[in-house]
C-alpha cells in the first residue's frame, strides 16, 4: 500500500526474513534507556539483539495474526508498524520510524490511515504506550484517551464521533 503523508509517499509492505537486520537495527534506535547502563558497544548490541528476538516472540505469540509491515520512502526502509485487526479493535501494536524520519509528519500519516479504516468500519484503534514516551503526546493530539495504567504502559484509545 503506497500513500502520501505531507508530501512524503511512504509505502508499507510485509516485512520478510530478509528485513531482520533493519528491524533489529531500527529497535536498537528506540532504546536510549540502554545508555545509562554501563555497557560497552559489544555489550549493548548483545542485550539489544536478545530484547529485540523477546520483543518479536512475544508480539508473534499474542498477535498471530497481526500484519508485521515495513515502512518505505523512496525505496528506504525508514521504519515499521504492526497492527492486529480484530474484530472490534484495530491494534496498534508497534510504530518506530528511524530517528531522521521522526518529526516529519509520517507516524501521524499511518495513525491517521488506521484511523480512517476502523471508522469505516465501525471499530477502535488502540495502542500501549510507555509511561514518559513522548509519543503519547501524538497520540492525545490524534484523538487518543487514556483508557487504564497497565504497569509501566497506558492502554489509549481511539473512537470515531
Amino acid at each position: 500500500m503506497s500513500t502520501t503523508a505531507d508530501r512524503v509517499t511512504h509505502t508499507l509492505r510485509a516485512a520478510t526474513p530478509q528485513d531482520r537486520e533493519f528491524l533489529l537495527a531500527l529497535y536498537g534506535t528506540t532504546r536510549d534507556d540502554l545508555s545509562l547502563l554501563p555497557l560497552d558497544e559489544e555489550q549493548r548490541d548483545a542485550l539489544v539483539r536478545m530484547q529485540f528476538h523477546a520483543q518479536d516472540m512475544h508480539y508473534r505469540q499474542t498477535n498471530p495474526n497481526a500484519d508485521v509491515d515495513v515502512i518505505e520512502v523512496d525505496g528506504r526502509l525508514v521504519g515499521r508498524l504492526y497492527v492486529d485487526r480484530r474484530p472490534g479493535d484495530i491494534r496498534i501494536i508497534d510504530i518506530s520510524l528511524l530517528p531522521e524520519d521522526r518529526d516529519a509528519g509520517l507516524g501521524s500519516a499511518l495513525i491517521r490511515a488506521v484511523q480512517a479504516e476502523a471508522a469505516a468500519s465501525g471499530r477502535t484503534v488502540s495502542l500501549h504506550v510507555a509511561v514518559g514516551n513522548r509519543a503519547a503526546d501524538l497520540y492525545v493530539r490524534l484523538g487518543f484517551r487514556v483508557m487504564s495504567d497497565v504497569g509501566v504502559y497506558r492502554l489509549m484509545e481511539w473512537r470515531a464521533r
